[in-house]
């Protein structure tokens, strides 16, 4: 098993940047693949970012593209989503999740353990 468990969020304006943290705890950590995703209200749950775990490889969904960095540190079993240049449509609730297969997906459904969710709520 995995716990998951998100940080960082909050209100921001336009513009500004937050950095969300997620930590780890249990099982091999070091070995999956971990992804970002949010969901606004009304809204599907969407792809934001992922990063492999071979050779750290990111993706990037292409609204997000150029804004946001996902990084992560293997020793201390977290992963960072650094959001600049935040914008009013980029608020939702934001998710981190796990792929124990370690292969980073932009579909939610190749994770297996999620967290509780951060909010982060940009204003105009």
């Amino acid at each position: 098993q995995v716990q998951l468990v998100e940080s960082g969020g909050g209100l921001v304006q336009a513009g500004g940047s937050l950095r969300l943290s997620c930590s780890a705890s249990g099982r091999t950590f070091s070995s999956y693949a971990m992804g970002w995703f949010r969901q606004a209200p009304g809204k599907e749950r969407e792809f934001v970012a992922t990063i492999s775990w071979s050779y750290d490889t990111t993706y990037y969904a292409d609204s997000v593209k150029g804004r946001f960095t996902i990084s992560r540190d293997k020793a201390k079993k977290t992963v960072s989503l650094q959001m600049d240049s935040l914008k009013p449509e980029d608020t939702a609730i934001y998710y981190c999740a796990a792929d124990p297969a370690g292969h980073s997906s932009r579909l939610a459904s190749r994770y297996d353990y999620w967290g509780q969710g951060t909010q982060v709520t940009v204003s105009s």
